[in-house]
């Protein structure tokens, strides 16, 4: 969808569908010729009770009016939803340019989050479906978003975001035998060609090399070669010294089994979004260097399968990690903590001085918080304080987890230094969360599972069921600090 910001009124733009929103207790700030809007309100068609629309007619133009509700308790969620709702009826009385009049007196947050909300519920994955060309030509071709100022930079901005967010959605819904590492590694190279990043990827042999123990045996039951993809984007120059390294890690088990230790059947289907922490971080990395954020960040990458075979880790194998820790493998399905310890190493040995991992990585998070925020865990009160911040500026919502000794007590291992798995159940997402802090050590770092939010969350803006880009905005937003730097 094409996304422009203009400064002519809507009934000038050249849409054949405007979008109008009214808050309660007050008026149409611009009616349409006639007094249609305010008919509607009249006649009760319309109500200014959130989310309630109707439609109308002018000349030649529709008019869809939606209710905002209350004024002071609009944020970007809110615009989000108001949006997507907007855009399905748009969608379904056939419009194909739609504007939506920004509403008075509301902040570039707003702004965002009408473009954010439009174009993730525009957001289809049909790749694989016949017709899917004739379906795309039926949908809003063109999104206008009118104020009375310049609304460029909140409009390109969102645009930038939100396409990055989809392009994460369409790896993680992409199936694994179209999608293995090496492919992800491809797309990553792709990627950083067309935006200027620097790349780098080591295959599996060199990821053994390396020492990388952890991840190396995650890895070895596949066929597929796994990759450690490191991109890095300095939008700093090199006289610049007082800006952080930040690095951003990302999960990539592109299908996870769970290897000897087997996942049920039921709904391994679903084990393809396993990468999806690894997509977000590869378009989160994208996506600054097209907004040009003046930081500088490392993404680390690790992708592999994991599936059971003559040559896979076995339960109570001990295996040495990158640090030299050793780890005692009690359950092949906790994979994922040690492709991550891995990598929190190698970020730490690129000099890195903020760290952020983001995984799917718990069912004990899912448990404790569902699909309404993802779960933090930091060994940094500032660093998590601007983690839970962007969180809350972009809907991309965080509950902070603790950690502490006990839980680091219960991963120690019987015969290697750690466990990756406990022997009870207890706190299954927090002592996770211990593993890896165990590998962060000092470094500042943030731990984001995702489990909960990564794929399937009912949202009014997710109209596709599957993965939800979870985590693009986040770390965007985390990294820049809120306000362009950190």
């Amino acid at each position: 969808m094409q996304v422009e910001a203009t400064t002519a009124g809507p009934l000038d733009s050249g849409a054949d569908t405007i979008v109008v929103g009214v808050f309660e207790g007050e008026d149409i700030a611009h009616d349409l010729p006639g007094g249609a809007l305010a008919t509607l309100l009249a006649s009760g068609e319309a109500q200014r009770e959130f989310k309630r629309l109707a439609v109308t007619h002018s000349g030649g133009t529709r008019a869809i009016l939606i209710g905002l509700g209350n004024r002071n308790k609009f944020d970007g969620e809110r615009a989000r939803v108001a949006a997507a709702v907007a855009h399905r009826r748009a969608r379904e009385i056939g419009a194909t340019t739609m504007c939506w009049e920004v509403p008075h007196h509301v902040g570039d947050d707003v702004v965002e989050a009408l473009v954010q909300g439009t174009l993730l519920h525009a957001y289809r994955f049909e790749r694989y479906k016949p017709n899917s060309e004739e379906a795309r030509e039926r949908q809003v071709q063109t999104l206008l978003v009118s104020a009375h100022h310049d609304v460029a930079e909140p409009v390109r901005t969102a645009t930038i975001l939100t396409n990055a967010q989809n392009r994460a959605r369409d790896l993680g819904n992409t199936p694994a035998n179209d999608l293995p590492p090496e492919a992800l590694a491809d797309y990553a190279q792709e990627l950083a060609a067309r935006l200027g990043l620097e790349v780098r990827v080591l295959n599996e042999t060199a990821i053994r090399d390396a020492g990388m123990g952890a991840f190396a045996a995650v890895a070895q039951g596949s066929e597929e070669q796994a990759q450690l993809i490191r991109l890095e984007y300095n939008g700093v120059g090199s006289g610049d010294a007082s800006a952080p390294l930040i690095a951003l890690i990302g999960k990539a088990v592109t299908f996870d089994s769970g290897g000897i230790s087997l996942k049920p059947a039921t709904a391994m289907y679903e084990m393809k979004f396993d990468m999806c922490g690894g997509a977000a971080v590869i378009e989160a990395i994208g996506a600054l260097a097209e907004l040009k954020a003046p930081v500088r960040v490392i993404g680390l990458i690790g992708a592999t399968e994991n599936l059971p075979s003559g040559t896979a880790v076995k339960p109570g194998d001990i295996i040495r990690a990158l640090d030299g820790t050793t780890v005692e493998v009690n359950n092949t399905d906790a994979e994922g903590r040690l492709v991550l310890a891995d990598c929190i190493s190698y970020a730490r040995g690129e000099g890195a001085e903020r760290l952020v991992d983001v995984a799917t990585l718990t069912g004990g998070i899912v448990v404790a918080l569902g699909s309404t925020y993802a779960g933090l865990m930091s060994n940094d009160d500032a660093w998590a304080a601007q983690v839970e911040e962007a969180a809350q500026r972009t809907g991309e919502l965080v509950w902070r987890m603790p950690l502490h000794r006990d839980y680091a007590e219960m991963i120690k291992g019987r015969y290697g230094e750690i466990a990756n798995t406990t022997a009870k159940r207890d706190a299954t997402a927090l002592t996770a969360g211990e593993f890896l802090h165990h590998f962060a050590g000092d470094v500042p770092w943030a731990h984001v599972d995702i489990a909960g939010t990564a794929y399937d969350v009912r949202r009014p803006y997710f109209a596709d069921k599957g993965a939800t880009g979870f985590g693009v905005r986040l770390l965007v937003d985390a990294v820049r600090g809120g306000n362009g730097g950190v």
